[in-house]
């Protein structure tokens, strides 16, 4: 019987926790006798017939769970945009011998993976696939309370990183942090942050359930919120908001967002839309409209999270998901992502984690009527439906409280 090898292929962006899934599979494979080549920059050099790779051995895998980044470094590219992309894929990885494919990444990879396995069973020559679900948005469609790995340390690191924001809002007060986390289109993160830390408010895509949304809007939101804190005193704060709410606001507000561009799957680049500074001026231009001084910063928060060392959770978490990637693969199975729920290892298969309309991974949204939602919810500092008649409110926003009624009612239909 000929000697078994796995494709080890990571892609997307990193999470933290990749080495630790390298250094699972590598071990659990090489204890069954199976080979490991660790595929550098995703599908990126396999598409164009290029053999970058590293034999992955217990020498250079040892340690690097300890470690942030990537061991085999990464790449979005995307092979399923046509067939020739594809079809070299799978002929590169026939050349080296491949008969297992290990994908580490989000909803694009798995995407990706499933289209790889398919086209192999044409070829006469099919890889068994494997995928393992790695993003720090959390959007995967995993079961509720299962996390996708990386998903818990940028949490971690995120929510140290607001907490410093606060202190330094509060020390040098009438100061406000606009913090934009990462979240393409579900405010996992950003929640999971805004709430660990005791952010003033945290703004998800989810509490918007019509379509779209006006920029002033979400202003309006943002703008209550720093009145509610000036109330009281507190003239300074933090706010959360998930970068997925840009994909709530209407159409015809993009002209404000400036130029843009999209990503090899066709999604907008978050990193070159200067999302903050557009809500930090209009934000700044309404306060001075109030007679409220008032310093704003917008931040970005993600890059700094995703090649951190995974914290002890990811690091149980991710290994157990590599060990039972390669159990599945042992046991024949393919066209799977492998999750942990409770003490068992979960396949679910890649058709029925399909969106039939798209073709691609179904994405999972916060939960809004979850206790976990509404506690969150309850600790933020926002203009409620009793605050329209409150006429002191109205005072500040120098407005008759029918007035400000009229105004704001619409946040609340």
């Amino acid at each position: 019987m000929s000697q078994k090898t796995i494709a080890v292929i990571c892609g997307g962006g990193p999470a933290p926790g990749i080495n630790s899934v390298i250094r699972s599979v590598t071990s659990e494979a090489a204890r069954n006798g199976w080979k490991v080549l660790g595929i550098y920059e995703g599908f990126s050099h396999l598409a164009r017939g290029e053999k970058k790779y590293v034999e992955l051995v217990y020498d250079n895998t040892s340690r690097i769970h300890l470690t942030g980044g990537c061991l085999l470094q990464m790449s979005r590219f995307n092979p399923t945009k046509n067939d020739a992309d594809l079809q070299r894929v799978v002929e590169t990885l026939a050349e080296l011998n491949v008969t297992h494919m290990l994908t580490i990444g989000g909803d694009d990879t798995a995407f990706s993976a499933s289209a790889v396995a398919a086209y192999s069973q044409k070829t006469g020559n099919p890889i068994n696939v494997v995928h393992v679900p790695k993003t720090i948005d959390n959007d995967l469609p995993l079961p509720e309370n299962v996390p996708t790995f990386g998903f818990e340390t940028a949490r971690a690191f995120g929510t140290t990183e607001i907490e410093n924001l606060l202190e330094d809002a509060r020390t040098t007060n009438n100061r406000w942090y606009l913090a934009i986390a990462m979240g393409r289109t579900a405010g996992h993160l950003a929640l999971g942050i805004g709430r660990s830390a005791g952010a003033a408010i945290t703004i998800i895509p989810e509490e918007f359930p019509q379509y779209k949304i006006t920029l002033q809007h979400l202003i309006d939101i943002l703008v209550g919120a720093m009145i509610k804190r000036y109330m009281i005193g507190r003239n300074y704060g933090v706010a959360v908001i998930a970068e997925g709410v840009l994909e709530k606001i209407a159409p015809e507000d993009f002209a404000k967002l400036g130029k843009v561009s999209l990503d090899e799957h066709g999604h907008i680049r978050y990193a070159e839309l200067d999302f903050g500074e557009i809500l930090k001026e209009a934000i700044s231009n309404e306060m001075k409209q109030l007679s409220i001084k008032l310093t704003i910063v917008d931040k970005e928060i993600g890059y700094e999270l995703r090649c951190a060392a995974p914290i002890a959770y990811d690091i149980d978490y991710t290994t157990m998901l590599g060990y039972s990637a390669v159990q599945f693969l042992l046991k024949g199975g393919t066209g799977a992502m492998i999750s942990v729920q409770g003490s068992r290892a979960i396949p679910m298969y890649f058709e029925e984690l399909k969106n039939p309309t798209t073709g691609k991974t179904f994405v999972r949204k916060v939960n809004i009527d979850s206790v976990s939602y509404k506690i969150a919810r309850s600790f933020m500092q926002r203009l409620e439906k009793k605050d329209l008649d409150n006429p002191q409110i109205a005072k500040i926003y120098a407005m008759t409280p029918e007035k400000f009624k009229k105004r704001y009612i619409y946040l609340f239909e």
